[in-house]
């Protein structure tokens, strides 16, 4: 089953970095989307996480629920994405 994954940032963010250099070391495809610079796409992921932090992984699977993790939780993300 594809999925599509978006990584809500921002760039001074630590734990983003590590969020990405993860992905990016496991060949996993994602759009960036830095919530600095883009309020209506902060307003929607605070809405869905009720969370303002930073980093949030949205999996958007072809079939079923969207997931989101907030936070670089390495454990989880692998479990998503099966990995």
């Amino acid at each position: 089953m594809d999925k599509k994954i978006n990584v809500y940032t921002t760039p001074t963010c630590t734990y983003c970095n590590m969020l990405k250099n993860f992905l990016d070391e496991k060949n996993i495809a994602y759009n960036n989307i830095d919530v600095s610079e883009n309020q209506e796409k902060a307003s929607y992921i605070a809405e869905k996480t009720e969370q303002l932090g930073v980093p949030v992984l949205e999996i958007i699977p072809e079939e079923g629920e969207t997931q989101y993790i907030v936070g670089f939780d390495e454990e989880g993300i692998s479990k998503e994405l099966g990995l």
